[in-house]
């Protein structure tokens, strides 16, 4: 990850605050401005305020969040006007730049946003290989499991999700790649920027950015012929016909959830009438012990333990 590029999306005063702490970008998740506020890090394995040499912690500005927004935008906020319409605005190198503020509304659509009060920098993370510990568990030459991956917020269930992509369609191991297609809603899988995606998701994999997943896998199944459609966070009611539409029509599903444990899931609606349909077929849960990327477990279709133990991927 390239500290330049991460440096440059900053107003003068907070770059030259992250110049000077000397961090290690493959570890910091989220760089957040609020205006009054000390300007905040989440790190894996804890959080801190950064602070003036010789001073009291450092104080984000309304100058500071301009100045910000300017270089997030390029001195061109209207050609962003549909992006912050959604809360955030994908940036080259893959990563997202979350915005709040005051929601102007036309009826009951957004139509934009002003007085931007907080600008919060989600930095994105490759780890090629880190789902090497899981794949012999989701799929083999013959054979690839409707999976979905389970976590609490910055448990890595994204980062894995990203490294199985690559891998299938890739191919690995004497394992011939797949065609891969990817409902990319929130433009974080890819990370595309001006259509372009930042992040590798292999060779064969065909990326629909910034739509609606339930809409993104009918289109995906009826145009490009996907051996396996992936989407991150699903849970919508509306995916659920979608969910429905990929696997009988024999495409696997690789997906996402947030939730702190299987049964946390499964007690959901939404997740209660997939397990009662015997939609997944393994389910990856994620925790975070030292650091993020903890596999907690691997279960079957029937929720029984086909690998538990705490290990990083």
């Amino acid at each position: 990850m390239e500290a330049e590029q991460i440096w440059n999306l900053f107003a003068g005063n907070i770059r030259r605050l992250l110049m000077e702490a000397d961090l290690n970008y493959e570890e910091v998740y989220e760089i957040r401005l609020r205006v009054g506020r000390p300007l905040f890090l989440t790190y894996d394995g804890g959080e801190c305020f950064l602070k003036q040499k010789g001073e009291k912690q450092y104080l984000v500005t309304k100058e500071d969040l301009k100045e910000t927004l300017e270089y997030v935008c390029g001195y061109s906020l209207y050609a962003y006007e549909d992006e912050i319409r959604q809360g955030f605005i994908s940036v080259q190198g893959g990563h997202r730049v979350g915005v709040t503020g005051k929601v102007i509304l036309d009826g009951e659509r957004i139509r934009g946003m002003k007085y931007i009060s907080c600008i919060n920098v989600r930095l994105a993370h490759q780890i090629l290989g880190c789902s090497g510990q899981v794949l012999p568990y989701i799929q083999t030459k013959d054979w690839v499991a409707h999976t979905l991956i389970i976590s609490p917020p910055r448990c890595g269930k994204t980062t894995l999700l990203r490294d199985i992509i690559r891998s299938i369609s890739n191919g690995y191991d004497g394992i011939a790649g797949l065609t891969v297609g990817v409902v990319d809603e929130r433009s974080e899988l890819a990370g595309c920027y001006q259509g372009i995606p930042q992040n590798d998701l292999g060779m064969r994999t065909d990326i629909l950015d910034g739509c609606p997943k339930a809409e993104g896998m009918q289109m995906l199944i009826r145009s490009m012929s996907p051996s396996v459609v992936a989407v991150d966070e699903l849970g919508k009611e509306e995916d659920y016909k979608s969910v429905e539409s990929v696997i009988h029509c024999g495409c696997k599903l690789i997906a996402t959830a947030h939730g702190n444990s299987l049964e946390d899931i499964l007690r959901q609606p939404f997740y209660s009438r997939l397990l009662a349909a015997r939609v997944f077929e393994r389910y990856i849960l994620l925790g975070k012990g030292e650091h993020a990327g903890i596999v907690e477990g691997i279960f079957d279709g029937e929720g029984q333990p086909c690998l538990k133990l705490r290990e990083s991927v």
